[in-house]
């Protein structure tokens, strides 16, 4: 229990008395400990002081598996906490839709967004700031993924497209730069609209993970997803060439970002969001940084700007995806 200035269990032991502590001489470190303390000790109705209720809140749009989520943006609050000596907690989130609104609402303070929900969550939150994207996000690419029993053949332009008509096609999520939003344009560039896929519409798997598993299974023949996502599926052998193939990667454009809420400085001090920044940059392949970078496909993490987006933004308006 939280006494004053003071920290014990409740209801005392002879244990607890023991752990009587003054807040005025714990070190960050161990007032975060205090928070395990009163979690340990079962205090569900009781006030968490300010400093111990403030905690930098991370997310992330939910574009793979939960339990690869769980591991890599667990690392990530790790690794910043450690950084820059403040509680971090990741936030999962149920859609691509729920990471934009928490952000804009203030439920998630840093948030790594595909392109596109990174704009709609900077149209909707100004003062917003894009502070990094990793080394590969300059210049990105999505995959065309076939099912071989579907006859079709690799596509060596964009023209090439045209012979998806009539098939069973699956983007990711609705709102997935990679997985929609791009593929989707190129289709459109091609002169195919979703309307011509079999059933008059395309099929949205949810995420890039769902768009390989649907094809191999032949519940659709073809469909377009991350580039990385893909690789990393083949390489960790959970891709059966037998049953899903590449016939097409698109041209490049930008895409996934870390973004930043305002206010940031107000709540964790002067130059917060600026030290936030060189902590991700300063993510270096040792250690758990090592694991990040690796889980993140990347070999390092780079600055970015709104301006790199300006493009995506364009496309988003074009397709209707942004108003």
């Amino acid at each position: 229990m939280l006494l004053g200035d003071w920290v014990a269990c409740w209801p005392p032991t002879a244990e607890s008395r023991s752990l009587l502590i003054p807040v005025s001489v714990m070190s960050a470190r161990e007032r975060r400990a205090v928070v395990g303390l009163a979690l340990f000790c079962g205090l569900t109705t009781t006030a968490l002081p300010s400093w111990a209720a403030e905690a930098l809140r991370i997310g992330a749009i939910p574009d793979q598996n939960p339990e690869k989520l769980n591991r890599l943006y667990g690392l990530v609050a790790s690794e910043l906490s450690r950084t820059l000596n403040v509680p971090v907690r990741y936030v999962p989130v149920s859609n691509y839709p729920a990471a934009v609104s928490a952000f804009r609402t203030g439920g998630l303070d840093l948030v790594w967004f595909g392109g596109l929900t990174g704009v709609q969550a900077r149209l909707q939150t100004p003062g917003a700031q894009v502070i990094a994207q990793r080394d590969i996000d300059a210049k990105f690419r999505s995959v065309f993924i076939a099912n071989p029993q579907s006859g079709l053949r690799p596509i060596t332009s964009i023209e090439g497209l045209t012979t998806l008509k009539g098939k069973r096609f699956t983007f990711g999520s609705e709102s997935s730069t990679s997985g929609r939003l791009m593929p989707q344009y190129f289709l459109q560039q091609a002169g195919v609209s979703p309307a011509e896929f079999a059933g008059g519409r395309a099929g949205f798997s949810g995420s890039h993970d769902a768009t390989i598993a649907v094809v191999q299974s032949g519940a659709y023949e073809a469909g377009a997803l991350n580039e990385q996502v893909w690789t990393s599926n083949v390489n960790n052998g959970k891709v059966n060439p037998e049953k899903a193939v590449v016939i097409w990667r698109t041209p490049t454009y930008v895409d996934y970002h870390w973004v930043a809420r305002p206010g940031l400085d107000q709540r964790f001090g002067t130059g917060f969001t600026t030290r936030l920044q060189k902590a991700i940059l300063g993510i270096e392949p040792k250690g758990d940084g090592k694991t990040i970078l690796n889980l993140f496909a990347a070999e390092r993490f780079i600055p970015a700007t709104a301006a790199q987006y300006q493009s995506i933004e364009s496309v988003g308006k074009q397709l209707g995806k942004i108003r």
